[in-house]
């Protein structure tokens, strides 16, 4: 294992030290804060001074045991604001955690830790969220459970469906409840995602459990107000099933399912029966 040498700004008597958060959420947004006063400047990301932000004791091995760690801070209207925490964007947002010197930010960054935000708990005017190392993935499956319906996510790379032709542009005329209504029917959105494009809902996506003619039946009610006729991205859905899979996409060569696996019914049947 090479060992990199501590920069020299870290073996001082006295320190300049100044704590380093770039968050990147899903839908592209980057916000860069630091526990340093004044705002810093990092790899051309303007890291602005959040002061009540801080990390938990982190703890690092050699090992594949993945490091643990809980941030907490306050939330912060230009920043991280409380109807953006309730509306899930920051779930999943990929986290980096570095040191640097706040009279030289751009000597010699050094990163503590990398990794995704996990479960966020609101608590009062301030969040923690833990944070998930990227061994977390080896907590996975090996290998998949057999399943009479389709494991793979159209468009995935197990699936290859095409989604450029399965994707359309619409407007959201109407909302009431779950139900939202289009300005133009698509054909096929059962099981597929609606995308806010436009409006305060804007980057957040809906799964859709039915639809009928222009009519789409969303998976929770969207989190903030639609007001007048707003873009949505829609992409077409898959029930998951070896005919669909068949005719529809004529993509039966790669369905990642058991259809004709015998059930446990099998076993529950009488002899001859």
């Amino acid at each position: 294992m090479v060992m990199l040498a501590a920069p020299d700004w870290l073996r001082e008597e006295l320190v300049t030290l100044a704590w380093c958060w770039r968050l990147a959420r899903r839908d592209g947004v980057v916000v860069g804060l630091t526990s340093h006063d004044r705002d810093v400047m990092v790899g051309g990301i303007l890291y602005r001074a959040a002061p009540g932000m801080k990390p938990s004791a982190l703890e690092t091995t050699d090992s594949l045991d993945a490091a643990t760690m809980d941030l907490e801070g306050a939330i912060a209207s230009d920043a991280i604001a409380a109807r953006d925490l309730d509306a899930g964007r920051w779930d999943g947002a990929e986290l980096e955690l570095f040191v640097t010197d706040w009279t030289a930010p751009e000597a010699a960054p050094v990163t503590v830790a990398r990794g995704s935000l996990g479960a966020i708990e609101r608590r009062g005017a301030a969040f923690a969220a833990e944070l998930q190392g990227v061994t977390r993935s080896l907590d996975r499956p090996v290998c998949p459970a057999t399943s009479p319906s389709c494991r793979a996510m159209l468009g995935d790379r197990a699936c290859q469906v095409d989604l450029a032709p399965l994707t359309h542009v619409r407007r959201v005329v109407a909302v009431d409840g779950r139900a939202v209504t289009l300005d133009n029917p698509v054909a096929g959105m059962a099981f597929g995602e609606l995308l806010w494009i436009e409006g305060a809902n804007c980057g957040l996506a809906s799964p859709v459990i039915a639809a009928e003619g222009a009519v789409l039946q969303l998976a929770e009610v969207p989190s903030f107000a639609v007001a007048g006729a707003v873009r949505v991205r829609l992409t077409e859905g898959c029930d998951k099933q070896l005919a669909s899979c068949r005719e529809r996409f004529a993509n039966a060569i790669n369905f990642r399912g058991e259809a004709h696996l015998p059930g446990n019914d099998l076993l529950t049947r009488y002899p001859g029966g």
